[in-house]
């Protein structure tokens, strides 16, 4: 069965808003990710992604290695039509599990972080990793979550701490997802606080 590009990414993006919205909620987009009958070099839960963010209106990056980059970028850019731009200058960044950790830390700290005025003009930067689950990595509290929640990415790297120094000056700052190959989805807006805890 081929993907619903209506109602498939309807359902995943309603998805991705309950991940947003309560930070530490793991969302499942294997139900449409599974339809997806298109091959590229990236999760398909990145594929679906794209396919919900981007339009003639947006800009976007893809960061990784530089075959594979390329061949993502081309597929993303025929897909949605949206403009290929450099990461400081992107609405989206796409972090492909083939970037170095280093690469991950500068798109974070070359993301466009809103200004006072605007801050929504900001970059979201979505990130394949490893594993994305419920287990204990990262303590997170903020806007959405009752108390405190638990969650775990396995992404080499610094990457929470150039979170923390990009979001410093709130409302400025930017919002992550993170995706892995099981095709769950983990949000972390700018709004929550990340302390790292023992596994």
């Amino acid at each position: 069965m081929s993907l619903d590009i209506v109602h498939d990414i309807q359902t995943a993006y309603r998805s991705v808003l309950d991940s947003l919205s309560r930070p530490g909620l793991v969302s499942h987009l294997a139900d449409q990710a599974n339809r997806l009958d298109i091959d590229c070099d990236c999760y398909p839960t990145t594929l679906i992604l794209a396919l919900m963010l981007l339009d003639t209106e947006v800009t976007f990056a893809v960061v990784g290695v530089r075959e594979q980059q390329e061949q993502v970028k081309r597929l993303i850019n025929q897909l949605t039509y949206a403009k290929e731009v450099d990461a400081d200058q992107a609405n989206y960044v796409f972090v492909l599990k083939s970037a170095e950790p280093q690469q991950l830390e500068a798109a974070i700290e070359l993301a466009k972080a809103g200004e006072l005025i605007n801050p929504h003009e900001s970059a979201t930067i979505i990130v394949e990793a490893q594993l994305v689950s419920n287990e204990r990595g990262m303590l997170l509290k903020g806007p959405g979550i009752q108390t405190q929640s638990m969650a775990r990415v396995e992404r080499s790297g610094e990457w929470m701490r150039a979170r923390a120094q990009k979001n410093a000056e709130f409302p400025l700052g930017i919002d992550l997802l993170f995706v892995d190959e099981e095709h769950r989805l983990l949000g972390l807006p700018r709004t929550t606080q990340i302390e790292q805890v023992m596994a």
